[in-house]
């Protein structure tokens, strides 16, 4: 489905503590969440030594509310308890796309 530019692409680029406790559940639950939030348009993500979480919104009103949402509140909150030793956030707008697939 095309998605009408420009969109926006909060990057989340993490490194992790050796702390599981309840993370992979939370991330789907994140995801679960995002998903029901207005404009959202998708994720990707990869975790190998860095991880990186790409979520597209709508508008930055869109990402203003998706970070207000109390669930993800908490979730951040954990996160710079428990399961992150760093991490940074980047806000982009996307005003091009290219794709390829066989």
């Amino acid at each position: 489905m095309p998605v009408e530019k420009p969109y926006y692409a909060v990057l989340f680029t993490s490194l992790r503590t050796v702390e599981d406790k309840g993370y992979n559940e939370m991330s789907e639950r994140m995801v679960d969440l995002a998903r029901n939030q207005p404009g959202f348009i998708g994720v990707e993500s990869a975790r190998e030594t860095v991880g990186i979480t790409i979520s597209y919104w709508e508008t930055l009103e869109d990402i203003k509310q998706w970070r207000l949402q109390s669930e993800h509140k908490i979730a951040r909150e954990q996160g710079k308890k428990i399961w992150y030793s760093e991490f940074k956030v980047r806000i982009c707008q996307v005003l091009r796309e290219y794709e390829f697939s066989k």
